[in-house]
């Protein structure tokens, strides 16, 4: 396994460029990089700068990952570049993407059903949306993945779903059984998970044999009137047993990329530290929404959230009030991937999972 970094949320990723964002990603000690589209590394799929990306990737020794964008077409309006890529071709925009990711052997690639909202509660994800329901969009996801289906068989590609906020694994799954894993896998979240009610751990065992890529990060969730309150926090500080998720992965994928998804300094991305996601656990419309959830998961998470949420009232853990009162900048978001790849590294030399370094030497 190999440790990197997603290449839209690396620190100064906006004003460095991909190219020198690989570098950035090299001297802070990742040994890859997952660009978030293909659309990142560049904007007109100019063949002369992803080969220039792939080729410095190449020599420094890193992983190279992308992806594409949204596949539920209710959410597709929000990314209007895939449309326009296409020339207002929708299915042309993705398959010139997966085209290009094809040509420089970048074959693994992101998908997502939605983006989060800047809204309190069940809101903050497109899951309740009063205008479709979440059904309407899932079967317009899976109709689509038909559409990319052959594209994808063609070049020879898989197409990643994240575990994102608003899907369930158990939706995930049935995609995949739907649409056939010789083109679909996951994308694992480690973090977005628990926005679900879903136990990590159980989550990585049901999925663990479809996911190709990940983004690693930890979750602070603490019980609040009317629900728990979910942020993401660095690989360590949080609830999720990490030792027993790469446990999961590695026994299906010994060679699968562990990409942190840090936390953004506050000034470069213009954020105002608010007050977390609320995860609405009681709400008869919430409970309702989430038919998969069994009462042994359930029990199991709200076990676990408990013990943390024990550990912020007794101190031994900073609350989200103290959080958003630290500076988070450059500084503290190298701070975070330091310490997220220290307790990965850790983790992995306890339990014996093998590492790949960049001069693709194997350790235990």
């Amino acid at each position: 396994m190999r440790i990197g970094i997603d290449g839209r949320k690396i620190p100064e990723a906006k004003s460095r460029g991909p190219v020198s964002s690989l570098e950035h990603a090299k001297s802070l000690g990742m040994e890859g990089v997952f660009f978030r589209t293909i659309l990142d590394v560049s904007p007109e799929l100019d063949r002369g700068i992803i080969r220039e990306v792939r080729q410095r990737a190449d020599e420094l020794g890193l992983y190279l990952e992308a992806g594409l964008g949204k596949v539920n077409p209710y959410a597709l309006p929000e990314t209007p570049e895939v449309r326009a890529i296409g020339n207002g071709d929708t299915l042309r925009g993705f398959r010139r993407m997966m085209e290009a990711c094809a040509e420089f052997d970048i074959r693994e690639l992101w998908i997502s059903t939605a983006g989060a909202k800047p809204y309190k509660g069940k809101f903050g994800t497109d899951r309740f949306r009063t205008d479709v329901s979440w059904e309407e969009q899932l079967e317009a996801t899976r109709r689509f993945l038909l559409k990319l289906k052959p594209i994808a068989q063609d070049l020879g590609i898989h197409l990643n779903l994240e575990t994102h906020e608003e899907i369930t694994t158990f939706e995930i799954l049935r995609l995949i059984e739907a649409v056939g894993d010789d083109v679909i896998g996951i994308v694992f979240d480690t973090a977005n998970v628990l926005i679900r009610g879903e136990h990590p751990v159980m989550a990585a065992k049901r999925i663990a044999p479809f996911v190709r890529q990940t983004h690693l990060k930890d979750a602070y969730v603490e019980l609040v009137d009317g629900g728990a309150h979910q942020k993401a926090v660095h690989c360590g500080a949080g609830l999720v047993d990490f030792s027993a998720v790469l446990q999961e992965l590695n026994k299906y994928n010994p060679g699968l990329n562990l990409t942190f998804e840090n936390d953004v300094p506050r000034s470069e991305w213009g954020i105002i530290p608010g007050e977390p996601h609320l995860i609405e656990l009681y709400d008869p419309e919430w409970i309702a929404g989430h038919p998969d959830l069994s009462r042994e998961e359930f029990s199991a998470y709200f076990e676990l959230v408990r013990g943390y949420t024990e550990r912020i009232r007794a101190g031994e853990v900073k609350s989200w009030k103290q959080l958003n009162a630290e500076p988070f900048e450059y500084a503290e978001a190298v701070q975070w991937i330091e310490s997220s790849r220290r307790h990965i590294d850790e983790i992995c030399r306890k339990i014996g999972i093998s590492r790949e370094t960049h001069d693709g030497v194997c350790r235990a």
